[in-house]
Formats: structure tokens, C-alpha cells, sequence
């Protein structure tokens, strides 16, 4: 049993991503889970401000000293803002998953996009079954 974080008040994919609604705005990151399963990561391929998010469509990559692993949108719509700070501190995934490592903020399209995510629960035993 891993002793990851998972806040009852996020969104979680199978790819390890997490979505955060607030009214119509979305914030996705990378879950603690993932960030522990990456280890160090060194580089984060951001996407641009106004591209297109697209559900379960690739939109940045991010590089870890083990691995490059994609990162796939939870639900589809329009990036309003890249967290441009992982650009020179890309550790602030592992350092923070939650908070200051979000990834981008976008205008979401669908909010019934995210009907099918896992609440914590549900994530925290997905992740347990992998171990």
C-alpha cells in the first residue's frame, strides 16, 4: 500500500493525471502517484497558451531521469494559462504535485468530460492494484 496523496476534491485519470473544476475553468497536473513513479523529473514540453485541449489526446510530455511519459488532457477544451515555472523548475512536480506543479488551466468545453474520472477513493486503490 502506497502512502501517495490523493485530495477528495480532485479528479483523477488511469494515465495518472489529475483535473481540479472550478466553475468552468480546469487545472490539470501530474498525480503524487505519478511524480513518485517518475522520480526526478528534469523537463516538462509545456504546451502553448490558446491550444486546444482534446480528451485523452497527448497535450506536453515530461522528462524524468528514468522516463519520458506523456501527459493526456482529462477533458477537452481551451488553455487560458501554462504554469510557465516548470519551465526552470520542472521539480516542482515532485515537490508539489498539487499546488504550485499544475500544469495548465483551461476553459473547460464539456464538464460532463470529467463524469467518467475517479474520485480519490477510487484512485487510491487503482494505484494500490499496480503495486
Amino acid at each position: 500500500m502506497g502512502n501517495w496523496k490523493t485530495p477528495d476534491d480532485l479528479k483523477y485519470t488511469k494515465n495518472d493525471e489529475w483535473l481540479r473544476i472550478e466553475g468552468s475553468v480546469g487545472t490539470i497536473g501530474l498525480t503524487d502517484y505519478a511524480q513518485d513513479q517518475l522520480n526526478d523529473i528534469v523537463y516538462v514540453d509545456l504546451p502553448d497558451e490558446g491550444d486546444t485541449l482534446k480528451k485523452g489526446a497527448t497535450f506536453c510530455s515530461i522528462e524524468s531521469v528514468k522516463a519520458a511519459s506523456d501527459v493526456y488532457a482529462p477533458a477537452s477544451g481551451k488553455i487560458t494559462e501554462v504554469n510557465q515555472a516548470l519551465e526552470d523548475e520542472p521539480e516542482l512536480i515532485n515537490s508539489d504535485p498539487y499546488g504550485k506543479g499544475w500544469i495548465v488551466k483551461f476553459e473547460i468545453g464539456n464538464t460532463a468530460d470529467a463524469n467518467d474520472l475517479m474520485d480519490a477513493a477510487a484512485y487510491a486503490e487503482y494505484c494500490n492494484s499496480r503495486e
